[in-house]
């Protein structure tokens, strides 16, 4: 958002970019939000998703990669544009006019977002401080009930552009660690798709695609058997991203 304290730089007062992050973290699908002004913490919104107003010289990928970047410190970020939101009551909640006075220069401004959906590693975000959110949390996707304009209606069409993605791409490559088992990942499809997944149906599918390699490498550590541990065939990870394959149904 365009901020009293920012003027340096000519921003759009009514386009912008918002960000619905992706985390995994072994067992649930997160969402990173950022915690709004200081003189805004008892708000019935606390936290928004990342984004903000688009600078003049931007198209709209580079204003989403600035906005991720200046949070997250991570270039090569896995993004895609999904939609936009141009309702003219969009950023007209009476719950968020205080908000925004205080942080606008022209709060009456009519803004369209440009929306975008992003897959990090959970384990690779440091946040930065950045012109637009001092801190941001990982917060359960079941766990998020209620968000400030209409960023409750970008986060559940984001849900779904990324469930009918999965069906066709291996998104996993950009959620799970570098390796992994097929457990781990089979975990990531139920937290991505809310539903349990027969795992016999799961494996015979995911090897079949032949977008894993099979690493000479064993769990150490553990009460049960050891499984072994697994990687994206980059090759054909960027194949099937591109060119996608026939849907991935369970």
């Amino acid at each position: 958002m365009l901020t009293k304290k920012s003027t340096s730089k000519t921003l759009s007062e009514n386009i912008s970019v918002d960000c619905v992050v992706f985390g995994f973290d072994g067992n649930e699908l997160h969402v990173l939000l950022i915690d709004r002004e200081d003189e805004m913490k008892n708000v019935a919104s606390a936290y928004a998703l990342p984004g903000n107003l688009i600078y003049d010289h931007e198209d709209l990928n580079q204003a989403a990669e600035r906005v991720l970047n200046e949070l997250t410190g991570l270039t090569n970020i896995y993004l895609e544009q999904f939609g936009a939101f141009g309702n003219p009551n969009r950023i007209k909640k009476k719950e968020d006019q205080p908000w925004l006075k205080a942080v606008r220069t022209n709060p009456n401004a009519r803004v369209v977002t440009i929306a975008y959906y992003a897959l990090i590693r959970m384990s690779d975000f440091k946040l930065n401080p950045s012109s637009f959110a001092k801190e941001a949390t990982w917060v359960p996707l079941k766990d998020i009930a209620h968000l400030p304009f209409d960023h409750f209606d970008i986060l559940n069409q984001s849900v779904n552009y990324l469930r009918n993605n999965t069906k066709i791409r291996p998104v996993g490559y950009n959620l799970l660690p570098e390796k992994f088992t097929l457990n781990e990942m089979q975990k990531l499809y139920e937290a991505i798709f809310n539903k349990k997944i027969d795992n016999r149906n799961f494996r015979r599918k995911i090897i079949n695609l032949e977008v894993l390699n099979k690493l000479d490498e064993k769990q150490e550590g553990v009460a049960h058997k050891p499984a072994i541990y697994y990687q994206f065939n980059k090759e054909k990870y960027h194949s099937y991203i591109e060119k996608g394959f026939f849907k991935f149904e369970f």
